[in-house]
């Protein structure tokens, strides 16, 4: 059994936040969990070509767009998937930090980081 707590994981500055890695690769169940905070007023261009990704909003406000322009709004109780890889910006609202619980399969190492640009996705 693995048990952990928040002030023992892991913490990335992933670009516009942090990530909090309660579970990654070397724990052996082949998936992560994480804790991500984005603040507030940042957008963030990404994709994951090698993990599918699926986040759960738990505070905070903001959208998840697609690279058509779709946007959806995220607020607590609201589940995306980018289950065909997909690129995307994730946007936390001006006023307010976003805090997601996220989970990547196949799992992250743990101290993966993006490298941010508006016109390339950051990928790993």
């Amino acid at each position: 059994m693995i048990v952990r707590h928040i002030d023992n994981v892991k913490t990335v500055e992933w670009g516009n936040g942090l990530s909090r890695r309660f579970l990654v690769a070397d724990d052996g169940v082949g998936y992560t969990v994480t804790d991500t905070l984005v603040r507030a007023g940042t957008k963030s261009r990404l994709e994951y070509r090698n993990h599918l990704e699926a986040c759960y909003c738990i505070e905070g406000s903001g959208e998840v767009i697609e690279m058509d322009g779709t946007a959806h709004p995220l607020v607590p109780g609201t589940l995306y998937a980018l289950d065909q890889h997909d690129a995307h910006f994730l946007v936390a609202s001006p006023h307010e930090d976003m805090r997601l619980v996220c989970v990547f399969t196949p799992a992250l190492r743990g101290d993966e980081a993006h490298s941010l640009d508006e016109y390339t996705s950051s990928a790993y």
